[in-house]
């Protein structure tokens, strides 16, 4: 892969000017030249006043693509808002801001772990990727009877389980036992959910060292579903050398915990300018190095894809509720995207298992370096520097707006549909003397309206992102003043690539969640809310069609009452009184299983939301042909 950290050949980066707080904000605009030269494009802009700790990787980036920064805000809008934590660091009514939200809250471990399981109760198989969990306290007692039950069955069997605080990060209260008894219930756990998981003992080890891969995915859109995933991430290596857990050695966090926070502070950690040696390399060394050993690389990187696109479908249709509330349809409002952390840790037989998600990856590109005791310095991190900068640069690359409208404009211009255009011109100047040209007439018109439609034309549709060219631009190399050169002229091509709809086929039967969550969307009833009274149920209910001698409209509000109590005392917001999605979703699985008895859950449940859309759509077409009247 190109090197990330150097601005492209031949171009000296240029110097950005800044904003002071409260001043005017200066045009956006490249000076026209002279002599009859074409206008130069406006340049995008992007607010980085709230990047925090990815701020000098979205520099280098800014430089690259020579965009315009604003480091201390703008009093007019930017194109893009790049925010270190969460979406609501500010308040934003237009452009792209590189945060979902509710992002934090879907990948805590609690929350990623319930969302997985509802998955995982559909599709078992599909879903195996993610290590058996329970979540403390409130499961556990499920915990303790269905380890013991395990035990029972096979005496031979003796796990270990990693237990992790809801929201903790970069290993903070992480611990391994081997019993259930050992687990720290007095106090802390009952102030600090945690999820509990069984420890994966045989992992694939590189020169003795058991290593995790940190995958940088972007989630482009959520609808439509848009996702890519960089070509290269970060191999980080635990310190001491892999032993299976036994009670000697659980507590070695060295060995146990791939974490780079904590493993950097171990005397054995290696900091190294080359990629494929010390404790921080990049995955394609790894990769690499399998591939010498003869393993199915192409294999793993389809597994991996797999395992990403499923996580992110069980992730979606919460993020759906929390973006409607927070962008209700119709409102002013900015569109997302964001670059997500898929730590992933692969088995002795190759097989990748999910660890965790991070809403807010790492995007630093130096570290500390301790010079004398207690005295530390940054120092630049080659590694870093190489994929953190690669997957900024190119994630602005494809959400760049300038982009979208070039697509647009060129899409108007395109050969086909002006040929169409000047076709029907001819046939209407005519005059269409026949029922033949009436016929050729309408032909042409659908042709053009087919053309219009798509959006991005068919016979631009080979060109690659990176290489488009302006209207009129010759060749990259060529020397003409006349015409300005391509703004990605020079630049690598695109570190990031499309997995979805790309692979849509393989996968949209199993987004059943998500279709079940447009119908709670549907009937929230109030703009900005995440959760369903008892009205929104029995209307859902009524219209759908679902109650009957056998299901009384007492027997919903009994359901109703019944699992909404169960999920709020689980501890989950209190702001909202009402059912929030998960308890939804139960309640749905509930009605599936009543009416569609002898199916499989995932079939009960598909059967259920086809009768669910079929009534609504027949509803709506009625109401439409009663406002006609």
């Amino acid at each position: 892969m190109e090197p990330a950290g150097a601005p492209p050949r031949g171009c000296a980066p240029a110097r950005e000017a800044e904003e002071p707080p409260g001043s005017p904000a200066l045009p956006a605009e490249e000076p026209q030249g002279g002599g009859g030269r074409a206008a130069r494009r406006p340049r995008v802009t992007v607010d980085s006043s709230k990047a925090k700790t990815s701020l000098e990787a979205l520099k280098i980036s800014l430089r690259q693509l020579r965009w315009r920064e604003f480091p201390f805000g703008r009093r007019l809008p930017c194109d893009i808002y790049w925010h270190g934590v969460s979406f609501h660091d500010n308040d934003i009514f237009s452009g792209q801001v590189n945060k979902f939200p509710g992002m934090t809250e879907m990948v805590r471990k609690i929350t990623l772990s319930r969302a997985v399981r509802t998955m995982q109760d559909l599709f078992p198989l599909e879903y195996n990727f993610y290590p058996r969990s329970w979540i403390l306290p409130e499961e556990f007692s499920l915990f303790v009877d269905e380890v013991r039950m395990m035990k029972d069955g096979d005496p031979s069997w003796k796990p270990t389980f990693i237990v992790k605080p809801d929201g903790g990060c970069q290993g903070d209260g992480i611990y391994l036992i081997k019993d259930p008894s050992d687990i720290r219930l007095t106090g802390s756990i009952q102030s600090r959910p945690a999820v509990v998981q069984e420890y994966i003992c045989k992992p694939l080890l590189v020169d003795k060292l058991k290593f995790d891969i940190r995958l940088y995915v972007l989630l482009k859109s959520l609808e439509p579903l848009e996702i890519y995933i960089a070509k290269d991430g970060l191999s980080r290596f635990c310190t001491e050398p892999y032993q299976e857990p036994t009670l000697k050695n659980l507590h070695q966090v060295f060995m146990h915990l791939t974490n780079y926070s904590l493993n950097i502070h171990s005397g054995n950690f290696i900091h190294s300018d080359n990629v494929n040696t010390g404790s921080k390399r990049t995955f394609s060394s790894i990769l690499c190095r399998l591939s010498s050993r003869g393993a199915d690389v192409k294999k793993l990187w389809s597994d991996i894809i797999s395992l990403v696109i499923k996580t992110i479908i069980a992730l979606t249709p919460e993020l759906k509720v929390y973006y409607q509330s927070d962008i209700p349809a119709g409102k002013p409002g900015p569109t997302c995207f964001q670059i997500l952390g898929f730590d992933i840790l692969l088995m002795k037989n190759l097989k990748p298992m999910l660890l965790e998600v991070n809403a807010n990856p790492s995007m630093r590109i130096e570290h500390e370096q301790e010079l004398s005791p207690g005295v530390f310095e940054n120092v630049p991190s080659p590694v870093d520097e190489e994929v953190k900068v690669a997957v900024i640069r190119d994630t602005l690359r494809l959400v760049d707006p300038q982009k979208k409208k070039r697509k647009d404009t060129q899409c108007l211009l395109d050969p086909a549909i002006v040929d169409c255009k000047l076709q029907l011109k001819i046939q209407i100047e005519h005059g269409m003397k026949d029922k033949q040209h009436k016929h050729h007439s309408l032909k042409l018109s659908l042709k053009l309206k087919f053309y219009l439609k798509l959006g991005s034309c068919q016979t631009l549709e080979h060109v690659p992102e990176a290489s488009e060219e302006p209207l009129g631009a010759g060749p990259a190399g060529r020397g003409d003043g006349d015409t300005p050169r391509s703004p990605e002229a020079g630049l690598p091509s695109l570190c990031l690539k499309q997995v979805f709809p790309k692979y849509a086929k393989q996968f949209n039967y199993l987004r059943l969640v998500d279709r079940v969550a447009a119908l709670f969307i549907r009937f929230l009833g109030v703009k900005g809310t995440t959760k369903l009274g008892p009205t929104g149920f029995r209307t859902f209910i009524r219209n759908c069609k679902l109650s009957n001698s056998n299901f009384s409209m007492a027997s919903v509000d009994i359901l109703y009452i019944d699992i909404t109590r169960r999920w709020n005392s689980m501890g989950n917001d209190h702001k909202e009184s009402g059912m929030c999605l998960q308890a939804f979703v139960e309640a749905f699985f509930c009605l599936a299983q009543k009416k569609y008895k002898s199916l499989p859950l995932h079939e009960q449940v598909a059967s259920l939301i086809d009768f669910c859309e079929y009534h609504l759509a027949a509803l709506d077409e009625k109401r439409l042909v009663c406002g006609r009247g």
